[in-house]
């Protein structure tokens, strides 16, 4: 199975990136387009007031007052006039023509011809006025780009922020759907006035978890029905077997009746379970006496180590259903010895066979697990399945876990399994527990 890798950026910070990047290509264009035509003015600007003075100093010329010529800067038969300009002229036209100069600086010329033959031009530079403007404009549209992006920036963050604090919203109220909080929907974690995409993501997850919600309620009840009707006749098969006379055949007839009584019994535990109406009957208990009596009482093989005694508050039936589970779960598919520890207010059941199967780690104990997939390929898989359910109801939390040896890579053989019960440290008296009821320090 490959890994997935790359970035994981947030659509605030994308969006404000899209935004900048749009911003930044418009104001290069914007700022191309008004430098271009900001220079193109004034050489047209420079362009007229040359020919403005060449029609001067052409008037003072055929007047016959060429002394004057010099104070315009124009001079007869300049052999420096571009030739572009001068075919201009050999058709006996006044005309202006730009040349590139030194360092990029325009060179400005005028030429006319003369009625004696002759061509009169006139060669200025762009002025240092002009290339000081033209030097400022590009500050400003620099500096006008960079507001932009900023801003763009900005905005994206903004826009960004508050759809992304919508989707994250939904998210958790999506995952905590998937966790089996059926009364949580998304459309009321997001909440907010103005409606957009998101509300209508939300409102089409809240209908498939309102039809899944259905789908699964209609399901537990068929399960809880067929499991209800089954018993009467599954206890007439069972007393009926204790008439039979001794022997092998009677034997299994009576081992295979039981067995699905048990399967009948706990279909309809997991059902209540999965109702949501089981509530806990609360007492106060010494949590590692309580343990090790139930578990010499179960079975005297199996080690019980208290590290660390602690008074809970808590159902010692439905306890007593959790730790019975898990110790048959690991001597059903583990392999001995089997160990329990207490600390304070977590218990560790742990056995020392092949361990738990990967799915079951990822995705928890689930109904009907069979085949190889769970470890021996053994029972029905509701053992975990109510384990995990009564821990529910104890406000408790129940995890599974693998050993390996100390550095051992992830698919190292496992040298056992661990189930970890970590019991509350306030009763869940909010979901309709009964008062507490304080026991004698030692049961009889």
């Amino acid at each position: 199975m490959g890994l997935r890798t790359g970035l994981r950026t947030g659509l605030r910070w994308k969006l404000s990136a899209a935004i900048a990047l749009v911003g930044a290509l418009v104001a290069l264009a914007l700022s191309l387009v008004v430098h271009n035509a900001a220079r193109v003015s004034m050489l047209d600007n420079s362009r007229d007031l040359a020919d403005e003075r060449l029609q001067v100093a052409q008037r003072m010329y055929e007047s016959g007052r060429q002394q004057n010529q010099g104070a315009f800067g124009v001079q007869v038969d300049d052999p420096a006039v571009p030739k572009d300009l001068m075919a201009k002229v050999a058709q006996g036209r006044r005309a202006t023509y730009v040349a590139e100069g030194a360092h990029g600086v325009p060179d400005i010329w005028a030429a006319v011809p003369l009625k004696d033959g002759r061509v009169l031009s006139l060669h200025t530079r762009f002025t240092d006025r002009s290339t000081d403007v033209m030097k400022d404009l590009d500050q400003a549209l620099l500096i006008g780009s960079i507001a932009v992006v900023l801003g763009g920036c900005a905005l994206g963050v903004l826009i960004g922020g508050r759809m992304s604090r919508r989707l994250r919203k939904a998210a958790a109220a999506a995952n905590r759907v998937a966790k089996g909080e059926t009364e949580v929907r998304v459309g009321g974690a997001i909440g907010g006035v103005a409606r957009d995409e998101t509300d209508d993501l939300a409102r089409a997850v809240d209908a498939m978890a309102d039809a899944l919600q259905q789908r699964i309620e209609a399901e537990r009840r068929v399960t809880a029905d067929i499991a209800h009707e089954l018993r009467t006749p599954v206890t007439g098969l069972l007393t009926a077997a204790e008439l039979l006379p001794p022997g092998r055949p009677t034997e299994l007839v009576r081992d295979r009746a039981q067995a699905m009584r048990t399967l009948v019994e706990d279909v309809l535990e997991v059902a209540r379970l999965d109702g949501a109406s089981e509530r806990a009957e609360l007492q106060d208990i010494l949590l590692g006496e309580f343990v090790a009596r139930r578990v010499a009482a179960k079975d005297a093989d199996v080690t019980v180590r208290v590290l660390h005694e602690s008074e809970v508050t808590t159902d010692p039936r439905r306890l007593e259903r959790v730790l019975f589970n898990l110790l048959a779960n690991a001597a059903r598919h583990g392999r001995p010895p089997i160990e329990v520890t207490v600390e304070g207010r977590v218990i560790r059941v742990r056995d020392h066979g092949p361990g738990f199967p990967e799915d079951l780690l990822a995705d928890g104990p689930r109904r009907f697990r069979t085949g190889s997939s769970d470890r021996a390929g053994q029972g029905h898989g509701l053992g975990l399945t109510i384990a995990a359910g009564q821990a529910r109801v104890l406000g408790a939390r129940l995890t599974f876990r693998n050993v390996r040896p100390a550095g051992a890579p992830q698919d190292a053989p496992a040298e056992g399994a661990v189930a970890i019960l970590w019991l509350p440290e306030h009763a869940p008296t909010s979901t309709g527990s009964y008062p507490v009821v304080v026991l004698p320090a030692r049961e009889t």
